[in-house]
């Protein structure tokens, strides 16, 4: 009996030895794991999503969230991007795209310097604009008118007989803008270089002939009238003694401005309008910011001499007939010096200045019809009926006057 006591004891150490043994060997090797997962687990963790990826339903499942993700992702791109695109109707036409605070959509013609800070380049800034249509047989005529003009003028020449360098004698020539193109009129270049936007820091535009005398005028004076009289479109009276066609824009001696006048019988079927009222001639008109706005519209691209203009600058003043007026207490005498008109072509056996008298009779006849027939456009697109309209305001011959 001992022997067998002696038997199961050692049986049972033996069991213990190889519990603890495989204890060990479990600890050991779940060590092994554990140290070895850190590295291996991405790598493990991909086979298995490339495993499990393998089965149809899975792999459908993915490419379901894969899309949608995708597509969610490009939604908020695409709404972010949106967000950001810039777009304002209320700005100029093309500039639509750029922020307000970008837009410059007026100019000027204030000289700047090629060095310095910008905002230091002008000491003060002209509030009149003057612009005379020049050849170079005019230009001591010119320099005497220029001189009546102050520091607060800008001086633009048009040059239609192309010469430019000849006016450097002059020192306030070289102040001054110079344009130059072959044999054109100041209306041609007027509705090229006089945009509304580019003359807008000028309160009053001086279109002007070259064949002028200014000895009576001063232009400070005449600013200061036409402010104090609130005109809109204006012109200094001229000197009866030479170059006058209209009785409206003779000079009086009575006053400071007149607005109205008497014609002959059947001149005016209206004397509210021209030629007996709110009306100035087209050799030397002064407008304000406002009304050369309307009046650049108006001017058309082909009728180069302007004829016909002066019996329509009404239409952009209300009332006309007490903003459009002439300026007696500073007027001008009129040369009528015919030096564009000798820059015609002989044709036909015609003189040259004959072909151009034609011309600008022909192009009021031509303005005259189109103000008619957009007027009457106007009304018919409105619905309302022209059949008892009367469109001509006068039955005046072009070929009768003399208006440049």
């Amino acid at each position: 009996m001992k022997n067998f006591g002696r038997s199961s004891s050692s049986l049972k150490s033996a069991e213990t030895m190889r519990l603890i043994f495989s204890v060990a060997c479990g600890v050991m090797f779940g060590l092994f794991i554990g140290i070895s997962f850190s590295t291996s687990s991405l790598t493990k963790l991909n086979i298995t999503a490339s495993i499990v990826s393998n089965f149809p339903i899975a792999r459908d499942r993915n490419n379901i969230v894969s899309s949608q993700n995708h597509t969610d992702s490009s939604i908020k791109i695409q709404n972010a991007t949106d967000q950001l695109k810039i777009w304002v109707p209320s700005n100029p036409k093309g500039a639509e795209r750029l922020p307000p605070g970008l837009v410059a959509s007026e100019s000027d013609y204030y000289l700047r310097r090629l060095w310095g800070n910008p905002s230091e380049d002008l000491p003060s800034k002209p509030k009149c604009l003057v612009t005379f249509t020049v050849g170079v047989k005019q230009k001591h005529n010119i320099d005497a008118a220029v001189k009546k003009f102050s520091d607060d003028f800008t001086i633009l020449l048009f040059h239609y007989d192309g010469k430019t360098t000849e006016w450097d004698e002059f020192e306030w020539s070289k102040r001054a803008i110079h344009v130059s193109a072959l044999k054109q009129t100041k209306w041609w270049y007027a509705k090229r270089f006089l945009h509304p936007d580019i003359v807008a820091p000028y309160d009053y535009i001086f279109i002007w002939d070259e064949d002028l005398g200014v000895e009576h005028f001063d232009a400070n004076e005449y600013i200061k009238l036409v402010k104090k009289h609130g005109l809109e479109i204006s012109q200094p009276g001229l000197d009866p003694r030479k170059g006058t066609t209209w009785p409206m824009t003779i000079r009086r001696g009575n006053g400071e401005v007149h607005t109205i006048t008497e014609e002959k019988p059947g001149k005016c079927s209206d004397p509210h309008l021209p030629p007996c009222a709110a009306f100035v001639e087209i050799m030397a008109p002064v407008f304000s910011r406002d009304a050369w706005r309307c009046v650049w519209h108006m001017i058309q691209n082909d009728l180069i001499h302007g004829w016909g203009l002066d019996f329509a600058v009404h239409k952009c003043v209300e009332p006309a007939h007490e903003k459009i007026g002439v300026v007696d207490a500073q007027w001008i005498l009129h040369q009528s010096v015919p030096s564009l008109g000798n820059e015609g072509q002989a044709k036909d056996g015609k003189a040259a200045w004959r072909g151009v008298r034609e011309r600008c009779e022909k192009e009021w006849s031509m303005f005259q019809s189109r103000v008619e027939n957009a007027e009457k456009d106007y009304y018919i697109s409105k619905g309302i009926d022209t059949s008892n309209f009367t469109f001509k305001s006068n039955g005046i011959d072009p070929s009768n006057f003399i208006s440049h």
